[in-house]
């Protein structure tokens, strides 16, 4: 449905290094960079997320959005949300069964540096 998503961040550098970071657990890899903007996707193809610099304009939106990544597995979920407080993002959701959504969700939920709320989620 989506081709790619776009956010603007406050300082590339750090944003990137999260990225990377929490996005390799679920499969994505830098794709491409340069001093403007860097962009995440599966390896070999196109991106899938791309940050820009946006320094004193970066918002995240309010109560109610949320990015979802496709988990490959469980393991892949705890990898992710482990990745994400380790390079400096907020727990807003320990990873576990969230029954309430469907009997096989599995996800876990990080506020990233720029205060965008991020999920993994296995199905």
């Amino acid at each position: 449905m989506l081709g790619h998503l776009s956010f603007g961040v406050q300082d590339l550098a750090r944003s990137a290094a999260f990225y990377e970071q929490i996005l390799a657990p679920v499969g994505f890899v830098k794709v491409w960079s340069n001093a403007k903007g860097v962009g995440f996707g599966p390896p070999g193809k196109g991106d899938k997320l791309a940050l820009f610099a946006r320094p004193g304009e970066a918002r995240a939106p309010g109560s109610g959005f949320h990015l979802a990544f496709d988990a490959p597995d469980r393991a892949a979920v705890d990898a992710f949300h482990a990745a994400a407080i380790a390079a400096g993002g907020t727990d807003a959701g320990a990873p576990g069964p969230r029954p309430h959504y469907s009997p096989t969700y599995y996800a876990a939920f990080v506020i990233d540096p720029d205060g965008y709320k991020l999920e993994a989620v296995h199905q």
